[in-house]
């Protein structure tokens, strides 16, 4: 997973964002000469579709990346239904949920072999 020549991917960041972000995000590593590995994932809470991206990159560069991250991994507010407790019927009331972002986790790599 070398991205410049030279270059020791001592840090694998690995992210999780919103499927409508995760074509952005791949392009902007893309042009910043980092490569990715995408892997399709749902999340847990609401079931909505996700992509988990694999970055490795040394570690120098692990600000600049999450820095784009943030950028261009939005929040968004999602709506569901929440039954009300005090209602004859159960009639669901669209309860706002803020979703989206990125959630990152920094991995230190001690050995990597391309094979």
């Amino acid at each position: 997973m070398t991205n410049r020549p030279n270059e020791i991917c001592d840090t694998l960041l690995m992210a999780v964002v919103q499927a409508q972000d995760a074509d952005i995000v791949d392009s902007i590593l893309h042009e910043k000469n980092i490569s990715i590995t995408r892997l399709p994932s749902t999340g847990a809470f609401l079931g909505r579709r996700n992509a988990t991206l694999l970055i490795g990159i040394p570690e120098e560069r692990q600000q600049e990346i999450l820095a784009a991250l943030k950028e261009n991994c939005r929040q968004r507010i999602e709506y569901i239904a929440v039954p009300l407790e005090s209602a004859p019927l159960p009639m669901p009331a669209p309860t706002p949920v803020t979703v989206g972002g990125a959630t990152v986790f920094a991995l230190e790599v001690d050995h990597y072999e391309e094979l």
